[in-house]
């Protein structure tokens, strides 16, 4: 087994990741970047977004991810795709006395002993083993399911939970989409330019999207909106045929016969790499605190898979730079 040791290692390569990896290298920390599939995370599959700053008339998402992708190789980053950390062990070192700098005024010494707890970690994967001192946790998170009958014998054979990736397949075809957030509600308008019809089907009467996406839905002819209705069966042979739709205010149900389910309803985050390390919310997230530290020292989480109450590009990127200048203070035993 190939044994690699840095000061840093970075799992994940979205938005988060990369902000990290851009900011570790200009401060010139010795770091390894892992992502397990594509360099650029799920942006990748979002259409358009138009709520990024500096790009008033919109970007799609592949091109920030790519843009972010060149940018950290302009500054010599490697990036090491399709490499999937399986297990962290960690091994702690107590290091007492140790002398640390500090700036405070009140003491007359530049430098004062305090007791430094630190760790190490031996991060494997792919027939190789990361020995590092600090890790930056940016694994993002993975949409949410139904969680009902025959889900998951139709994923994929007509349940999706990416229209920019999918849409295309449903031209002058009925679609239903899942949700009543923003992102649902995107994904509705964006595949109302191939299809026939888009349901949407939301569990409360009301969206929880901004107001601008509501007024385009309403405004959209080919949008059909089930209030207060779930999905309660998924219905099909070889590909998904029809649904089964209950309304919650009077129970009733009824079939509908479609040709794709689109579902937006949450998301996961993809934590089970460090569950078992550090603190979790009850949703599972990393519990983080303003320098994007976890419960254990030298552990960094940012992005979708943190306790944070924006889930977005943007913030994504700035955890990530929080991360990276916190590590560089955690290696450098400054306060």
């Amino acid at each position: 087994m190939q044994e690699i040791k840095t000061d840093l290692l970075i799992i994940g390569a979205g938005p988060g990741g990369l902000g990290a990896a851009l900011y570790a290298s200009r401060a010139g920390l010795n770091f390894e970047i892992v992502e397990k599939y594509m360099a650029g995370g799920q942006i990748i599959n979002t259409e358009f977004i138009e709520n990024y700053p500096g790009f008033k008339d919109g970007i799609s998402g592949f091109e920030i991810a790519q843009n972010l992708v060149e940018h950290c190789r302009k500054f010599r980053v490697n990036i090491n795709e399709y490499f999937a950390i399986d297990s962290i062990k960690m091994v702690e070192e107590s290091n007492s006395g140790e002398k640390v700098k500090t700036n405070d005024p009140k003491n007359s010494s530049l430098d004062k002993s305090r007791d430094v707890k630190q760790f190490k970690f031996n991060c494997f994967g792919d027939d190789r083993v990361i020995l590092t001192k600090s890790l930056i946790i940016a694994t993002g998170a993975s949409p949410g399911k139904l969680e009902v009958e025959g889900e998951d014998k139709f994923i994929g054979k007509g349940i999706s939970f990416c229209a920019t990736c999918d849409g295309a397949l449903y031209r002058d075809k009925i679609v239903v989409v899942v949700g009543g957030g923003d992102t649902a509600i995107e994904e509705a308008l964006f595949l109302t330019k191939f299809t026939r019809k888009v349901y949407i089907i939301h569990r409360r009467d009301e969206l929880r999207a901004v107001k601008i996406l509501q007024n385009r839905a309403f405004e959209n002819k080919k949008v059909e909106f089930l209030w207060s209705s779930i999905i309660e069966k998924f219905i099909g042979q070889d590909k998904l045929e029809e649904i089964v739709i209950k309304n919650k205010k009077n129970d009733q149900k009824y079939n509908l016969k479609v040709d794709g389910v689109f579902e937006y309803v949450g998301i996961k985050p993809n934590s089970n790499l460090v569950k078992d390390l550090v603190k979790l919310d009850e949703n599972n997230f990393i519990i983080t605190d303003f320098r994007m530290g976890t419960s254990v020292e030298g552990i960094f989480a940012v992005g979708d898979v943190r306790n944070t109450p924006l889930r977005q590009v943007i913030t994504a990127v700035a955890d990530g730079a929080i991360a990276a200048m916190s590590v560089d203070k955690y290696l450098n035993n400054l306060p």
